[in-house]
């Protein structure tokens, strides 16, 4: 057996794997987007629609997909969610006034809530593509306050109420739930750093406020009904006025910088000067709880869960009770957490479960077992636990937990207790430190230096147990190119020529334990990529590894968030940043602008789609 092979082999031990975690975890009731129906309805459920042909990569500039489905627009970036708004305006690309009635830009996480015959989609808004936004001015960046205030509106959150109308999704303008969520909306903060010195500022001296969320990449949900939304770059939007500022090393530990990333909105308002309010970055970076179903009540910022680039949270129930939360750290060399909440879930009440827990870091060991350290001031050496819920990347660097290759989504199955990540690549990859010096050495569930491709890795809890401080893992696909590479690069087993993909990000296990994988990669086809095609969406079966193509996107376009309808007869996909580099219309088409999007896919015959 050639070297390549034996340590593919190590890392990919699937067969001893699966037989094991295939009858694991059947009593454990998990809450997310891919897995809302109840267990009774699951086993009904039939597994039709995971026998499609799978299709070829491709570069077109529209949606592709497996024979025997379809897909319709629901919804773009700009499209009035109230009828006293006029059509998007693609010459003006609209205003701050327009963009607050609107659907926001580059949609990413989503969940649909279903009550009393209304269905209501939360939808995250990320951030802005300046080139899109701005293509009409000559820099093709925001010139004056009005474009800042235009763009800044166009992040956050968008709830919006669908129906369905001959057999097509469409948006219910005028919803008494349509909301949106900006940057400057009144959230409140709980939690362990609730009021502490460092989350007090000029506008709230009492550190219990915080204005606005943005940045919101991924989502979860909680059994109780609220949606999860989580910030994840939010470093980009800040910077200095003041040339001569320092910035402090605990300000470098989270990536902000003199200058942000374009966005200026430090000229308009000065919370985010950070030499003005150096306080105010202290204020981002958490899960925002949202109650879809209440308009008109106030979104929940929840310290106890941790400060860093949040990508998605992954909220499951213990066997005892205990409020479980996976998340990912999406950084270069960052890490993998768990939240574990001291009370216990019980018939619907949720009191204080996601204000009160202990917080872990993952620390992966090469024998394919693992453990949750936990973040504590006797672990940490840290002053407090509101100081660990504040430099929650501090803490898991003092307790040596394992540098991972930019954890991104995770999921877990409904049908055993395995969780899987995304690591969905990482140049730096025994190359470079992270952000705080931490080393990045190549190790078992990061085993390439440079890592170009990614890979998803999975465990299962000791004892099928969510709130298990012990775990085994191994990987469930090394990506790669076996079209161009014979080495560690052409990836595991389970990779081949007809189904080459890179850079693994959106993540979701279907009700019946089948993984959905949406990817955010190179699609230059060139080089490392040769043969890649856009960025698509496939099919994973965990105990077969067998992975298909089942959809591929729009030039330029990142596929990401994913949903179903309460029938499960609807799946909803995002479609973010179609032409980011000015090659797509979609989804207009000629020569109109590109705009993110959400579209809905159902099978040809109205069956169910996992």
């Amino acid at each position: 057996m050639s070297d390549f092979n034996k340590i593919v082999e190590k890392l990919i031990s699937r067969r001893e794997f699966i037989t094991s975690s295939t009858f694991l975890g059947l009593n454990s009731f998990v809450f997310s987007s891919g897995a809302l129906l109840s267990t009774a309805c699951s086993e009904t459920v039939g597994r039709d629609y995971v026998n499609f042909k799978p299709i070829a990569s491709n570069t077109s500039d529209s949606i592709s997909l497996a024979e025997g489905f379809n897909w319709n627009l629901l919804v773009s970036w700009g499209d009035p969610l109230w009828s006293s708004e006029k059509k998007f305006n693609e010459e003006t690309r609209g205003s701050e006034t327009t963009q607050r009635k609107s659907f926001g830009d580059n949609n990413d996480g989503m969940a649909l809530f279903s009550k009393d015959g209304h269905n209501i989609l939360a939808v995250n808004n990320e951030y802005t593509d300046l080139s899109t936004m701005f293509g009409n001015n000559s820099s093709n960046k925001p010139e004056t306050k009005d474009d800042v205030f235009k763009a800044m509106a166009a992040h956050g959150i968008s709830i919006i109420e669908i129906r369905l109308e001959k057999g097509k999704w469409v948006v219910v303008k005028d919803s008494k739930f349509n909301r949106r969520i900006f940057p400057d909306t009144l959230i409140d903060i709980t939690g362990p750093a609730r009021g502490h010195d460092l989350l007090i500022t000029k506008s709230d001296p009492n550190g219990t406020l915080s204005l606005g969320t943005w940045n919101n990449c991924g989502n979860g949900r909680t059994p109780w009904g609220t949606y999860l939304t989580c910030e994840e770059n939010f470093n980009g939007y800040f910077s200095s006025s003041d040339k001569n500022f320092q910035i402090p090393p605990e300000m470098k530990r989270y990536g902000i910088k003199a200058k942000d990333w374009g966005y200026k909105w430090a000229t308009v308002d000065d919370r985010f000067d950070i030499s003005k309010n150096p306080n105010e970055v202290n204020k981002a970076g958490y899960i925002v709880e949202i109650d879809p179903l209440k308009p008109h009540s106030k979104p929940r910022k929840l310290t106890a869960l941790g400060r860093f680039k949040h990508e998605n949270a992954e909220l499951v129930i213990s066997k005892n009770g205990e409020v479980v939360v996976y998340m990912g750290d999406d950084a270069k060399g960052e890490f993998l957490y768990r939240y574990v909440s001291n009370g216990k879930y019980s018939n619907g009440d949720r009191a204080d479960l996601l204000e009160n827990g202990k917080m872990y870091a993952a620390r992966f060991n090469e024998n394919n077992t693992g453990e949750w350290l936990e973040l504590s001031t006797k672990t940490t050496g840290m002053s407090s636990q509101a100081e660990i819920c504040v430099f929650t990347r501090q803490a898991a660097s003092l307790v040596g937990a394992t540098t991972m290759d930019r954890p991104e989504w995770v999921s877990s199955s409904p049908v055993t207790s395995e969780v899987c990540c995304c690591l969905t690549n990482n140049k730096n990859r025994g190359k470079k430190p992270n952000s705080g010096g931490d080393a990045t050495p190549i190790n078992g569930p990061n085993p390439r230096k440079g890592n170009n491709y990614g890979q998803i890795v999975r465990w299962i809890p000791d004892n099928q147990d969510h709130a298990s401080n012990k775990f085994k893992w191994d990987l469930f696909v090394l990506v790669g190119n076996p079209k161009v590479h014979s080495d560690l690069r052409a990836g595991s087993k389970n990779i081949n020529k007809e189904n080459i993909f890179n850079s693994p990000d959106g993540l979701c296990f279907d009700s019946n334990g089948f993984l959905w994988i949406q990817t955010d990669g190179r699609y230059s086809n060139r080089g490392d990529y040769e043969g890649m095609g856009n960025n698509q969406m496939l099919l994973g079966n965990p105990q077969t590894g067998e992975i298909k193509r089942f959809m591929v996107g729009p030039r330029e376009c990142e596929v990401t968030g994913i949903t179903w309808s309460e029938d499960k007869r609807t799946l909803f996909v995002g479609i973010q940043h179609p032409g980011e580099r000015g090659n797509s219309h979609f989804p207009g088409g000629r020569y109109s602008l590109p705009r993110s999007s959400v579209i809905t896919i159902q099978k040809n015959d109205g069956s169910i789609i996992g």
